[in-house]
């Protein structure tokens, strides 16, 4: 049965292109901006020409250098030049991570105490900065949702922060600034993007349709549309078709009264931290092999969506094992990786990673709250 749920979602998308020289009516003339971005690749390909143009009436102090994870002490920065500048408003170009450091800096700001504390400690955020944002790498959704992550070197974190408060008030989505991501990016985005839709889907049934074919239509989307951007990096429709899935993927639609699995992510996120390694290739290594951990616990769902999703016609017996192969062949179609050996990785350093898992996490994670450390210790064992 559906979960009761309460959903809405104030983030204003403007699509398509020349939609950056809308921002300019999206922010008050009277604002003082903080304009963040990454590692200024908007400056070689017209994105930030564009964001200028716009921001032409605007007071605004730019912010680069926001790293692909962002870090703590990085931010910080950003949260000090804003306080002494009295900025009022957060202006995010960029990817995901771009997006998820300003939201910390946006809650950091006006927090009286340690800003760690917040994605550390889950101190609530009661108030924050106004957000919002030029996506230029869909991936993480964090364009309409209420979540960022970040990481802090010197501990080894990587955490996460929840707040409405960060949701950003909106978002500039057009495809043509994703024309000139490297194709890793390109490939990163898009099963960062597939596998948020797995963790809302790929659980157990509770009858949620519309849920289910709204997954279902993200999934074969970024299926069918993902590979072209590899052949094809200027293929408009393959990129508008990507970009509206990566934000749908994550802006907390396909959620709304189902169950979450999320321990992929969880798993992730800790790789991440102690190894360095992109978070869409975590994800890559440890979902085939979580799934097929889990099999029996997730057979219906896999097996519903080989049948949908991958049009299976076999062995309805056979029918979830397909889905997981599947789903590792588009990983690695992507130019992805499915195992350590891969990468060089061996197992010297699990036992940190299962630390930092039980220091961030509950005792089990997963949509049935089954998986504990043990378990968490065979799966990763399973890619090597």
């Amino acid at each position: 049965m559906i979960s009761n749920f309460t959903f809405r979602l104030p983030t204003k998308a403007l699509f398509g292109k020349g939609q950056i020289a809308s921002i300019a009516d999206e922010i008050p003339k009277t604002a003082r901006i903080l304009l963040t971005y990454g590692g200024g690749s908007i400056k070689k390909n017209g994105i930030f020409e564009q964001v200028q143009s716009a921001l032409k009436d605007h007071f605004y102090i730019e912010f680069g250098g926001i790293e692909a994870n962002p870090e703590y002490e990085t931010l910080m920065k950003a949260v000090t030049l804003a306080r002494e500048e009295k900025l009022d408003f957060i202006l995010a170009v960029g990817g995901g991570s771009v997006l998820d450091g300003s939201k910390f800096i946006a809650a950091a700001v006006p927090f009286n105490g340690d800003p760690w504390d917040i994605p550390y400690k889950k101190v609530p955020i009661s108030t924050a900065l106004p957000v919002g944002c030029v996506m230029t790498l869909p991936a993480t959704g964090s364009e309409m949702n209420h979540r960022a992550v970040v990481s802090r070197r010197a501990t080894q974190d990587k955490l996460s922060l929840y707040s409405e408060w960060l949701r950003p008030q909106f978002a500039v989505l057009d495809p043509t600034t994703t024309y000139s991501l490297p194709a890793k990016q390109t490939a990163n985005g898009v099963v960062d993007a597939f596998v948020h839709t797995l963790e809302q889907y790929a659980t157990y049934p509770v009858n949620g349709k519309i849920q289910d074919s709204f997954a279902e239509g993200v999934l074969s989307t970024l299926l069918e549309d993902g590979p072209k951007l590899l052949e094809h990096p200027t293929d408009y429709d393959a990129r508008a078709n990507v970009m509206w899935a990566a934000t749908q993927g994550l802006n907390d639609i396909l959620s709304v009264g189902v169950p979450g699995d999320w321990s992929s992510h969880a798993i992730g996120h800790e790789l991440t931290a102690v190894y360095g390694m992109d978070h869409a290739q975590t994800l890559a290594i440890i979902v085939p092999a979580l799934f097929t951990h889990q099999l029996e616990a997730k057979r219906e769902k896999l097996t519903q969506m080989a049948l949908r999703v991958f049009h299976y016609q076999g062995d309805i017996h056979r029918a979830a094992e397909f889905a997981i192969e599947k789903i590792r062949e588009f990983f690695e179609q992507m130019g992805l990786k499915t195992n350590f050996s891969a990468l060089g990785i061996d197992d010297s350093q699990f036992p940190l990673v299962l630390k930092k898992l039980a220091e961030h996490r509950p005792p089990f994670i997963g949509e049935r709250k089954d998986i504990d450390l043990a378990a968490v210790e065979r799966i990763l064992r399973m890619v090597l």
